[in-house]
This record gives C-alpha cells, structure tokens and sequence, in this order.
C-alpha cells in the first residue's frame, strides 16, 4: 500500500457517520504504536505531524517508516502535514511524497486566509493531494504558535460556507471552542454553532483539540458532521508518564528497547480508546 490523501477516506466516514482519527507521530515507535493498534482493529487512521515533527525526525526517514508500515500491515495511511504555514515546505513534502496537507492560514484575515489557501489547494489538487484548511481561531499552542485563549475566535457559519466555496478545500477544521493543549477548565463546546456549519458546509468537517473532550462530547460533534478527530497532546502525555515512572522505578535502566516499551504501551491504549469513540474500527 502507499501512503494515500485523506479524499476519499473522510468521504467514506462522512458517508458512515463515523470519524477518522488522525493521531500526531514523531518517530518510529508512534508511528509504529499507531499502526499496528489500526491493523488490528481495522480502522482507517492518519499519521499527523507538525512542522515541528518533521524537522526533529527528517522528512524523508518519516515517510520511509510510514511506506514501511502501510507495506507490512496492507493498510491504506494517509500521512499528514498538520498545522503547516509555509507554502515552499508544503510543496517540498508533498514533492517528497505526502498526500494530504494542512494549510494554516486561520490567524490571518478573512481575504487573506483565503488567498493563501486557495494558493496551496491549487497546486495540491493538480498532484491528487488532499487539502485541509481552518477557519475561526482555536486557542491553545500548536508547535510554537501560541494563541491567547482572548484571541480565539469561533468559526461563523456563513463565512465557512463562503470559504468553502471559494478555496476549493477537501475539509474545514472549525472552531467551537475546543482548544490545542491541556485545557485549564472543562470546554464547552458550542454544538448548535457546529450544527449550523454543517447545514452550510458540505465538506467533511474537522475537530482539532481533541485532547481532553469527553468521549460523548466528541460523539455528538460526529453526528454533528465532524469526520475527523485530531489527537496529540493525550498521547504525548501517556507516553511520557509511562516512562518516566518506568524509569523512577529502574534508576539503573539504559536500553531504550526497555524503557521506551511502557511508554508505548500506554499511547496505544489512548489509541485503542480513540478509535473506540470515534467509531472507525472495521471500517476497512
């Protein structure tokens, strides 16, 4: 198998009412922890990673391991440029390899947004490369741009249809008050505004902030039309908590073959869970 765009994936779980998790890697074991939890449950997974992943493990190592993975398990992945800004990088991935991006341009204007989405949809869409983009602004911090939880701003229905419409997306990440990161207090998610986009927008609709919203609130943003669920800091969490106590408990431990297996223990039952709540397993 190789490493395909999320097109016809999320159309499928559009289609199904079900969501595609799309989970953030760094290196070979979460890729790996991925991978292998998606084959045995026969779910449809992408593989996210941010510029800042990419720079720390190497562009061309990541595909590699991610070609190798869908190789070995038959499975369709759909390897991901999540929360990337510079236009010049996104075509040097995809010219590399990568099917599916993420163009973020939601902190700038309105006109802006646009254009420069409609810049990116152009030229991935002559290479058969999915393209998502954002509209509204969540909160939280993503790689090293902080958004002040005062400056978020919640997508308006009527401007993501107009969006929509005039940048030729395969997918709306919306914001409705979720955030990036660890939530300071309990969210609350603005389901009727989410409702409203859908009855706007047709293309599938994704949630990114993930981490931390209870299982049955992301449940009612599925029914609500979100396709796609984004998944980070919850894993990053688990898998660092895990070794870390591993390693409190064997001060003496220097095999990273030993202390980096409970902490991939511990992200794939986030995996597990997540795939759980989002419905997708047996889906392929």
């Amino acid at each position: 198998m190789y490493l395909i765009s999320s097109h016809e994936m999320l159309k499928d779980a559009q289609r199904n009412g079900y969501a595609v998790p799309a989970f953030n890697i760094h290196n070979l074991e979460t890729v790996q922890v991925v991978v292998e939890t998606a084959a045995k449950l026969r779910s449809p997974v992408i593989l996210a990673g941010t510029p800042g992943t990419y720079k720390h493990a190497g562009v061309e190592y990541l595909i590699s391991i991610c070609q190798s993975a869908a190789k070995k398990h038959r499975l369709p992945l759909v390897m991901h440029l999540d929360h990337h800004e510079d236009n010049t990088d996104i075509r040097n991935k995809i010219e590399a390899g990568i099917r599916s991006a993420m163009i973020d341009a939601s902190h700038y204007p309105f006109e802006e947004n646009i254009a420069r989405v409609k810049t990116v949809v152009d030229f991935c869409h002559k290479l058969g490369v999915s393209v998502e983009a954002e509209l509204g602004l969540l909160g939280g911090q993503e790689d090293d741009l902080i958004i002040d939880e005062a400056d978020a701003q919640l997508t308006d229905p009527a401007s993501a249809k107009e969006f929509a419409e005039r940048t030729g997306i395969d997918s709306l990440a919306v914001a409705i008050g979720t955030a990036h990161g660890l939530y300071k207090s309990e969210p609350k998610l603005d389901f009727a505004r989410l409702a409203a986009i859908r009855e706007c927008v047709d293309i599938p609709l994704v949630l990114h902030g993930a981490s931390g919203i209870a299982d049955a609130d992301v449940r009612q943003c599925i029914e609500l039309g979100v396709c796609k669920v984004n998944v980070a800091t919850e894993l990053k969490i688990a898998f660092s908590d895990a070794m870390k106590q591993y390693l409190a408990q064997h001060p003496d431990a220097n095999d990273p073959r030993q202390y980096l297996v409970p902490g991939m223990d511990a992200m794939r039952a986030i995996v597990e869970d997540k795939i759980r709540v989002c419905g997708s397993a047996n889906r392929i």
